[in-house]
């Protein structure tokens, strides 16, 4: 779990771009992550340079005479995570993004490279005993934090069992570096094609359908990829297409992922158990905020206590819905939730989430979000112009504060073949104060605009890139750090989306949206009674989201909470998908195979909804008429993103709340649309 634990972060027209550029163009003298455009032999060369000087920093560590010291020890430490942590971090990305198969293959190899070099320092009794014989008596916190947490990591990896035991662990992580890697590779390449025909697609927006022609055979060709398939979910009058898709979608890894994610629950609980734990869910929790594996199962049952009767009234309503057009009717499909809460907004509350999609364009929505994070964050950005990069579309930008440069990140944001299929932000170099500039990545699935369609997003979609920017500002905020292992978003793993799902409630500000949100053919701002209704609306549904997600909780727990032999995936994901959905899931779709969290975040999906709690208890400390005044954006920066890893996450929420998290603000979330008096469509749900 040590330094290998860092590369399951892999956790969403011309236009002037004048508001987010610095009144002072500044250039930055470290090289793009793509500068010598190579090719699979210099990848590689890239890859073995890095991990080699990690080996000559570790060699010159254990080669050191006398007292163990800050320089002799813990500076050569830190310079083997910088160099292995970056080529694991690269060999990710080519993983996930480069467009050829034979090269993605090779990144697969050399993240398993990184991976088992990283393992061999987290299983080395000397380096172990080296750190632990550190006098840290007038270190700084940070560095007192530091090592004392990479001593803990030593320990969950196994550095104090014998040497057969360690050499036994060394080829367990090995294995499960390679399962995790086909895992998420069988998802991004099961690209999955549904026929429809011309008249399946009423429903869908005008645009949607416009990129959609028959083919010579009268057919329309739709993908599995999320600009195809998600507007189908929510529009498609069609409940055939709905289903079909839904079942292409879910399907896409199966069977490929059965043997693999059968193999890595295998690998994943012998690891755990060499190590003294009775699962792997228990070993996963030891070094996060949650601490214990029963406490996700006790986490998971006081959310579906505090969501389920407001997930039960959400649900009558949109089971009268579906009775409108199916009299009669007394449970609803999975796939049919996401079309009758479409619904219901429309009906119950006047809202039609196409209505808001004209003012979501593409390129418009990423400048509002720049705009956004630099008042918020009192940063400027500035992009990089022709910028060598493995596919034409991908874009490079500084980040600058103060007046310097304070990182890097990149925009990969449109689907392709191969490519990874969902939304994320990943890191690309640790930020090393003096050193290193921190650099990340954001890749994103969303409509590509094009010389005639503006690429027009859905609320989900804008949702989505707000998320992952704010991960990526906590990467580059928090990567300004002594230490590259204390860089970023390297904390407790149980906490890594909290800034991002609290930066998702941007989306719902009147403030923020009238700085973007205009419509792509007049120009005009989106209305504010346009805003006032789909904020009513889009806090309808809250319930059984979280009721959703913490089904999936269950799921990723329930898979990893026991021997793997004892686990019947299709039994676990539909016991729990009755136990804590309201909706009956589609039978054999066998959606565990495609449920990429299963690989990197393996028991710990309760994340998510761990870190909506601290989110929203967060968001309650902001003005909410004005997101923008007073001392807490500037207080949230300097106390929760700047600190980086440099302390616990615990610490982290208790210096800007001045307490721990509670449930209290989500409950409120839930609830907000039906505490409302006054407003009509509440009477539906009674």
């Amino acid at each position: 779990m040590l330094l290998a634990a860092r590369l399951a972060i892999f956790l969403c027209l011309p236009f002037v771009l004048a508001a987010v550029l610095s009144a002072q163009k500044v250039t930055v003298s470290q090289p793009t992550i793509w500068a010598n455009k190579p090719d699979v032999a210099a990848f590689e060369k890239i890859e073995n340079d890095r991990l080699a000087a990690g080996q000559r920093a570790i060699d010159t560590l254990l080669a050191a005479k006398g007292p163990r010291t800050i320089q002799n020890t813990l500076v050569p430490f830190d310079e083997a995570v910088h160099q292995n942590n970056s080529a694991g971090y690269f060999a990710g990305l080519m993983e996930q993004v480069h467009p050829d198969v034979t090269f993605r293959d090779h990144a697969t190899a050399m993240l398993t490279k990184a991976s088992a070099a990283q393992t061999a320092i987290s299983l080395n009794h000397d380096v172990y005993n080296a750190l632990a014989a550190l006098d840290l008596s007038h270190a700084d916190a940070a560095t007192r934090y530091y090592v004392q947490r990479q001593l803990l990591e030593f320990r969950l990896a196994g550095v104090d069992k014998d040497d057969a035991t360690r050499t036994r662990l060394k080829k367990l992580n090995d294995q499960s570096t390679e399962e995790q890697s086909m895992f998420d590779r069988n998802i991004s390449d099961g690209q999955k094609i549904v026929e429809a025909d011309p008249s399946e697609l009423d429903g869908l927006p005008q645009d949607y359908i416009d990129r959609h022609k028959p083919g010579a055979d009268g057919k329309i060709h739709l993908t599995t990829d999320y600009p195809d398939a998600l507007p189908v979910f929510t529009f498609a009058k069609s409940d055939s297409l709905r289903r079909r898709v839904t079942f292409a979608f879910n399907t896409r890894a199966y069977p490929k992922n059965l043997d693999v994610l059968t193999s890595l629950m295998k690998t994943r609980y012998e690891i755990a158990t060499l190590l003294g734990y009775s699962s792997w869910a228990d070993y996963n929790a030891a070094d996060k905020m949650i601490a214990k594996g029963h406490n996700i199962a006790g986490f998971i049952e006081q959310v579906d206590d505090a969501s389920r009767p407001l997930a039960k009234r959400e649900f009558e309503m949109l089971l009268a819905e579906k009775q409108k057009t199916t009299p009669g009717a007394k449970e609803i499909w999975d796939y049919e939730r996401p079309y009758l809460s479409e619904s219901v907004r429309r009906t119950q509350y006047d809202f039609d989430s196409q209505s808001v999609r004209p003012y979501f364009p593409f390129m418009e929505v990423k400048q509002g979000i720049l705009d956004t994070a630099a008042d918020l964050f009192h940063v400027s950005f500035q992009q990089e112009q022709n910028v060598p990069s493995w596919d034409p579309a991908v874009e490079t930008w500084i980040v600058i504060g103060g007046g310097k440069p304070i990182g890097r990140f990149y925009l990969d944001m449109h689907p392709r073949p191969g490519k990874y299929s969902h939304a994320e932000m990943a890191p690309v170099l640790d930020g090393i104060l003096g050193k290193q500039l921190p650099e990340a990545i954001l890749v994103c699935n969303f409509p590509a605009p094009t010389a005639t369609d503006p690429g027009l997003m859905d609320y989900g979609d804008v949702q989505t890139f707000f998320h992952e920017f704010g991960h990526l500002m906590h990467h580059i905020l928090g990567g300004q750090q002594q230490w590259a292992g204390i860089s970023g978003i390297s904390m407790e793993s149980d906490f890594v989306e909290a800034p991002s799902q609290m930066l998702e409630e941007w989306i719902r500000s009147p403030q923020v949206l009238a700085k973007f949100a205009r419509h792509y053919k007049t120009g005009e701002p989106i209305p504010a009674e346009l805003v006032a209704r789909m904020n009513r609306a889009s806090a309808f549904g809250r319930g059984s989201w979280v009721a959703r997600q913490n089904c999936y909780s269950a799921i990723s727990y329930d898979t990893y909470k026991t021997k793997p032999e004892d686990v019947n995936l299709d039994k676990v994901t539909d016991d729990d998908g009755r136990r804590y959905s309201l909706f009956t899931p589609q039978p054999d779709t066998h959606s565990w195979a495609s449920f990429g969290h299963l690989g990197g975040y393996s028991s710990a999906y309760y994340t998510y909804l761990w870190d909506k709690v601290i989110a929203e208890d967060f968001f309650l400390q902001f003005d909410h008429q004005n997101l923008l005044a007073g001392d807490a954006p500037m207080r949230y920066r300097r106390v929760v993103l700047e600190p980086g890893g440099s302390m616990s996450a615990n610490d982290l929420v208790k210096n800007f709340l001045g307490r721990a998290q509670n449930i209290t603000a989500l409950q409120h979330w839930m609830a907000e649309e039906f505490e409302k008096p006054g407003q009509g469509s509440q009477s539906a749900g009674k």
